[in-house]
């Protein structure tokens, strides 16, 4: 299906949006695949936030022209599919967990700001613990210090109250 000028400059727009705001992008070829694949795929996407799309190359790379993405442009040829999210580990988790299952997905190329980042570098940022997971380990770590200090004050009154019951239990 033929898309008129004001659909085309009304996609682009919207795409130009989710790139003002992204903070990587991930492409992947999707040759092959069948339709209630991509349909798990983009639910999953939805869940964690990622703008999900099978988007005209062409298009596209008009959207990421004059951005720090533009680099891509060049690795914009075949069936592509894009992943635009705000979050980078989340985004390469999800496409790449997905790729694992499917052979026929297979993740190209990204982008974290002006660097291009290989499918291995992709793989290596699906690796890592999420953002959410990263603050906890930080806080739990902030908070350890603190804890112990609280529980050695504490332990001074305890111990003085067992040794009174101690002496009162003898008598």
């Amino acid at each position: 299906m033929s898309l008129n000028l004001e659909q085309k400059r009304a996609i682009v727009a919207e795409v130009s949006a989710q790139v003002a705001s992204a903070q990587a992008i991930i492409i992947a070829e999707y040759r092959g695949m069948e339709v209630s694949q991509l349909t798990r795929l983009r639910a999953k996407t939805r869940e964690a936030g990622i703008y999900f799309h099978v988007i005209k190359n062409s298009l596209v790379r008009r959207a990421v022209t004059d951005t720090p993405y533009a680099s891509l442009a060049q690795h914009m040829v075949g069936p592509l599919v894009y992943g635009i999210g705000s979050d980078p580990v989340a985004a390469a988790k999800v496409l790449y967990e997905f790729s694992k299952d499917n052979e026929k997905f297979v993740i190209k190329v990204g982008a974290i700001g002006d660097q291009v980042i290989s499918r291995e570098e992709i793989t290596a940022l699906a690796a890592l613990p999420s953002r959410e997971e990263l603050l906890s380990r930080l806080l739990g770590t902030m908070q350890a210090p603190i804890a112990k200090f609280v529980q050695t004050l504490n332990e001074v009154p305890t111990r003085f109250v067992r040794g009174l019951a101690m002496v009162r239990d003898d008598k």
